[in-house]
């Protein structure tokens, strides 16, 4: 089955699955209570003093670590403005990976962003939102956090045109490239670490002055998402990015 086909499978599936009754709801909500429960005490105990020591390192480390994980996502990017019929966006975010990729030397840094090349993060969650697909009922997965019916399956369905995910936790050679798994949960990990660092602040305000973190943080991920699938966010922004 082609891309094509596979997709207009996926989108007929989700309609169903995601009508406009089951859009507002929650699946779960105690256990997904518990799951966060259990998300802020991994964070608290583990991401959070990593972040931190993260965040103690020199300034160019930290921009060169963030420039290279946001370098690899653009490859995600890619298939997912062209599967939206996104042409300024496929063609943007091409040139920014090669441009950032050889000059930018591995995409550590990010020469692409002075030339005007700049894209915001896609995946197959805003792909399919961008085709009118509900997003389903809202749930949290251990680890990985907030999401909803449509982004949970997206999740899975980006590992399938994903060309970094192919060639890592596939582990499928591309154009002569090949990875291991351990590249992409390092790369993954890098990611969620500097996320994590560049939104200590967030974080700690939402804890401190929520009378429900968990509501609050159901809130900011709904809107987050609501907000990249209609694109209204500018792509430097970083706070509240997706962990990718």
């Amino acid at each position: 089955m082609n891309i094509k086909k596979y997709f207009i499978l996926l989108i007929f599936t989700f309609s169903l699955l995601t009508g406009n009754s089951f859009a507002e709801s929650e699946c779960f909500e105690k256990a997904s209570r518990a799951t966060f429960k259990f998300n802020m005490a991994f964070d608290k105990a583990i991401l959070k003093p990593i972040s931190k020591a993260y965040n103690k390192l020199p300034e160019p480390i930290k921009e060169g670590t963030g420039n290279f994980t946001s370098n690899v996502a653009t490859l995600l990017s890619i298939p997912n403005y062209a599967l939206q019929g996104n042409v300024k966006g496929t063609l943007d975010a091409t040139a920014s990976f090669l441009i950032n990729s050889s000059i930018g030397i591995l995409g550590f840094g990010n020469p692409a962003a002075a030339l005007g090349f700049e894209s915001q993060k896609e995946d197959v969650g805003q792909t399919l939102g961008s085709y009118g697909v509900k997003s389903g009922c809202y749930f949290v997965l251990p680890i990985l956090g907030p999401t909803t019916v449509r982004d949970s399956i997206g999740i899975i369905a980006d590992t399938f045109i994903d060309p970094f995910s192919m060639v890592t936790l596939k582990e499928k050679e591309l154009l002569g490239i090949s990875g291991s798994k351990l590249d992409y949960y390092s790369v993954k990990g890098a990611t969620a670490i500097d996320f994590r660092g560049d939104n200590m602040a967030n974080f700690d305000n939402l804890e401190k002055n929520s009378i429900d973190v968990y509501s609050s943080m159901k809130s900011v991920y709904l809107q987050d998402r609501e907000n990249k699938i209609k694109n209204s966010k500018k792509s430097d922004e970083k706070n509240w990015e997706e962990l990718d």
